[in-house]
């Protein structure tokens, strides 16, 4: 499992107002290139982001569904790239004073042969991912607060 924490420059509510605009995932999610279609309940637990995943011409067509959902706290996905399997992505905000938040991305392989072949080397390339996917989610959390 990799399990990455940043703290960011912006309330509980601004940052999840980021993650629930399905539309904003190909902006911050690291490997994410293109959002094809975003159900409209998004982040309603059972919908589904539509995205295509990795780069030309080896992309993947794929999608996102909803596990469970608190707005302003949390938000946990079941993240498709089949033939290579899912994972289960956890994102936890935590107020921290002075309107900060503390971001807390928990993944893990949860079928497919991802799963199956799972060393401290999956664990080491998921964090490096996830360090940078939170640097461009308080990025664009940030960048949302300073507009008029």
């Amino acid at each position: 499992m990799a399990i990455v924490q940043r703290i960011v420059p912006a309330p509980p509510d601004q940052v999840f107002a980021v993650l629930a605009d399905g539309w904003t995932y190909s902006d911050w999610v690291v490997g994410t290139v293109h959002i094809r279609d975003v159900d409209a309940a998004w982040p309603s637990p059972g919908a589904k982001l539509h995205h295509k995943a990795g780069p030309w011409p080896l992309s993947l067509h794929e999608s996102s569904t909803v596990q469970s959902c608190t707005p302003g706290r949390e938000l946990t996905l079941i993240a498709g790239l089949w033939p290579l399997g899912e994972a289960t992505v956890r994102i936890q905000l935590d107020p921290v004073d002075g309107g900060r938040t503390r971001v807390t991305m928990e993944e893990t392989f949860r079928a497919g042969p991802l799963r199956w072949v799972h060393t401290k080397l999956n664990d080491l390339v998921l964090h490096r991912r996830n360090i940078e996917s939170l640097r461009r989610l308080s990025d664009i959390a940030t960048r949302e607060k300073s507009r008029p």
